[in-house]
Parts: structure tokens; C-alpha cells; sequence
């Protein structure tokens, strides 16, 4: 008798490894884990189908990511202030006082783009730490923090523009931060017509990019899969899993190819990719992230347990300025026009976008691609609601039965969870 006949590997549970282990379980759980991706797409059809393809076109495509971007860097700012259990109520009051001073720097003075810009952005930080210092130093709630930065940099914005409003700025300056692409690169290459997809002449680069995006996420979600499985983990069952990542696939596929089909790739989402991937990798592999979790989820014992939770906090609002500001400069560059009426609720849209990307309310939990999803499952909303004809007021209503059902949707997985 072989003396290791008695000893076996244990294979790694897959997710969920609870009581029962069904197969509902497994996909109840898979369900929840993916449910903001099911839901954008489930909301994108369905505006597809009301729209008769026309959100679905190439150009409405592009558009959305055009005209959103501002909403989106400013959602993965405020989901890192949520994580953290506060919230920001002054962000778009920074975008347009942020706009405001890249208006004076850039067109009024005449500064070189890149010195304006990086001024701004120091500027943003400036405010963040600001706030930062109330929060974390003087214990002074967020919530009334930044709802006195909501007044105070609404009026800096006024007395930045001497209440008027300046324009324009310079075309390289609108062309990099909202409607320049990076189309013929590679050339183009014709694509048949394919029903729901279109066909034409498609960028190659763009092409080009959007596989090397599966691949790197296919890369990375089967290399993750298998540490967690290495060291017993949970890890999802292998159908989940592959159903999972063959809709992603396909989904960064869809997008890639109506984005060739158009003008190529435009700069603002080489920007928006680099933002993501840097606060991904902050929020989930470095040690200021995991204690930014870590202080949201609880802060007495985060505090207990070493982190410096006043420091993080205040780094945490500074970060947020940076990017509130740097929303400003996206966001009159696509107006291109800095206004005192720049960024007006603005925070509803990037609160909302966190919330239903799967923030918790309490804090502790969320995502930076699932505040991205949101931020795109509201611009969804906005943009099939305006092409359909739908009354502003009625949006309105649309949008809050929205972000109330999110909301209520985290209160009651908690219930549950806590119930078991």
C-alpha cells in the first residue's frame, strides 16, 4: 500500500460551497454576482427594441461614451468615497468650478493646454484636501462637508467667471479631452453586414484593440480563477464561469466593433480604460485599497487593527477632488464652453451610477467597473428616454424608481443575508 494512498487534494468548493450547494444556489449566487452587467444589457435591448436600433446605431454608440464620460470619472471617485462609508455632495460644484479655471488659465491667459490642465488639477486636489481635512481631522460628517462645498464652489465658479461665461477653447484641447479619435491608424478593413451589428468599412485599430481587451481579460479572470482555486478558495462553477466570460467577450466585441464602424476610438476612452484599470488595481491589490474597504466595512476595528483611518480618509477626498476636476476639464471641453451652470447635478448622477454599479449604503462594498456600469446604465436611460420622445419630468421619475430599486435591492440581499 503506497504510503500518499490516503491523502488527496482537495478540490477547490466553487461558489457556492453553502448548505445545499444546489444547482439554483450556484446560479442564484453567479446571478447576484453579475447582476449590474445582465441588467445594463437587459436595459440596452430593450431600448434597442423601442428605439427600433436606434441607440444601437455606430454613432449613438460613440455618443454615449462621448457624453458620458464626465459622469463616469466622477463615478469611480464617489464609489471609493462610498466604499469608504461618506459620501460627496460637492462634485459638481468642483466640475464647474474646475471648468471655470481651466477657462481662465487656458483662454483667458493663455496658458500652454498641459500647464492649464495640470494647475486644474492640482486646484481639485487642493479643494479635496480641503474637504478631507473636515472629515477625517475635525470629524466634521461628510455629508455637511461637502454639502457647504456644494455653495461654497458654486460661488468660486461665479467669481472665477466674473459671472459670464468663456469660450472657445483651443480645438487641440476640445479634440484630446472629448471629440478627437484615433481613427486609420491601421487602416480599415470592410465588414459584412451582419443583422444586429452593421457592417462597412471598420477601423482596424480599434479592431484590433478590442481583442487584445479579451484577451487580457480572459487572461486575468482564468489566472485569478486558478490562484483561488491553488490556495482552496471559492471559486464559481465552471459553467457559470465560462457563460460569464463569453458574454464579456462578446460584449467587448459588440462595442468594439460599432466604435470602428464609426470614427474609431475616441481619446476620452483611452482614458477612461486607463482610470479604470489604475483604481481597479489600487482598490483590490494594493494595501491603501484594502484599507479603504477596510474602514467603510468597519471603522472601530480598522482603527483597532493599525489603519491609520484618519490619513486614508483625507487621501481618499483628495482623490475625489483630483477627479472632480479633472470631470471639469472633460466636460467644458465637450461644451467647449466653461459656464457658471457647469456640473449642476451632477453628484445625483455619480451617487446614482455607484449605487446601482452595487455600492452598499454602509459602506465597505463596491466596485470601480460596477460604478462604470452604472454610470453607462444611466446614460443608457438618459439617452433612450430623449430619443424616444419621453417628457423630461417623467425621466426624472424614471431614473429615482431606478436608483431606489437599486438601493432596495442592497437593503434586502443584507436582510437575507443576515436572516441566514
Amino acid at each position: 500500500m503506497a504510503v500518499n494512498a490516503g491523502i488527496t487534494k482537495n478540490p477547490a468548493p466553487q461558489i457556492p460551497s453553502g448548505p445545499g450547494g444546489s444547482f439554483l444556489t450556484t446560479a442564484r449566487r453567479s446571478l447576484g454576482q453579475s447582476g449590474i452587467f445582465i441588467a445594463f444589457i437587459v436595459i440596452l435591448l430593450l431600448f434597442g427594441i423601442l428605439t427600433d436600433g436606434t441607440i444601437l446605431v455606430p454613432q449613438n454608440i460613440s455618443n454615449l461614451i462621448v457624453q458620458n464620460a464626465h459622469i463616469l470619472i466622477l463615478a469611480i471617485g464617489m464609489v471609493i468615497v462610498i466604499i469608504a462609508g461618506h459620501i460627496d455632495l460637492s462634485v459638481g460644484s468642483i466640475v464647474g468650478f474646475a471648468g471655470a479655471m481651466a477657462g481662465v488659465f487656458i483662454v483667458r491667459m493663455g496658458m500652454p493646454i498641459w500647464a492649464g490642465v495640470v494647475l486644474v488639477l492640482l486646484i481639485g486636489g487642493l479643494v479635496g484636501a480641503w474637504q478631507g481635512f473636515w472629515v477625517a481631522y475635525f470629524g466634521v460628517p461628510a455629508f455637511i462637508v461637502t454639502l457647504a462645498g456644494m455653495l461654497i464652489f458654486r460661488g468660486a465658479t461665479l467669481l472665477a467667471l466674473g459671472g459670464l461665461q468663456i469660450s472657445p477653447f483651443p480645438d487641440s484641447f476640445r479634440n484630446f479631452f472629448s471629440s478627437g479619435f484615433i481613427d486609420g491608424v491601421g487602416g480599415y478593413i470592410d465588414l459584412p453586414n451582419i443583422p444586429g451589428l452593421g457592417g462597412g468599412s471598420a477601423d482596424v485599430f480599434t479592431l484590433v484593440l478590442g481583442l487584445v481587451a479579451v484577451a487580457a481579460l480572459l487572461f486575468t479572470q482564468i489566472k485569478a480563477r486558478r490562484n483561488r482555486a491553488k490556495f482552496n478558495q471559492g471559486v464559481s462553477s465552471t459553467g457559470a464561469f465560462t457563460a460569464r466570460m463569453v458574454i464579456s467577450g462578446l460584449a467587448i466585441m459588440y462595442f468594439a466593433v460599432k466604435l470602428s464602424l464609426f470614427k474609431g476610438l475616441p481619446y476620452i476612452l483611452i482614458i477612461l480604460a486607463v482610470l479604470v484599470l489604475v483604481y481597479s488595481a489600487l482598490m483590490t491589490r494594493s494595501v491603501i485599497g484594502r484599507h479603504v474597504y477596510a474602514i467603510g466595512g468597519n471603522l472601530h476595528a480598522a482603527e483597532l487593527s493599525g489603519i491609520k483611518a484618519k490619513q486614508v480618509t483625507f487621501l481618499v477626498f483628495v482623490n475625489m477632488g483630483v477627479l472632480a476636476a479633472l470631470a471639469g476639464v472633460v466636460f467644458a471641453a465637450r461644451l467647449n464652453l466653461a459656464n457658471p451652470t457647469n456640473g449642476n447635478a451632477f453628484e445625483l448622477d455619480a451617487i446614482a451610477a455607484a449605487f446601482i454599479g452595487g455600492a452598499a449604503v454602509t459602506g465597505g462594498v463596491g466596485r470601480v467597473i460596477g460604478a462604470i456600469v452604472g454610470g453607462l446604465t444611466v446614460g443608457v436611460l438618459n439617452n433612450g428616454m430623449s430619443i424616444l420622445g419621453v417628457d423630461i419630468a417623467y425621466q426624472q421619475v424614471i431614473k429615482g424608481a431606478v436608483l431606489l430599486a437599486a438601493v432596495a435591492f442592497d437593503v434586502y440581499s443584507k436582510r437575507r443575508a443576515g436572516a441566514r
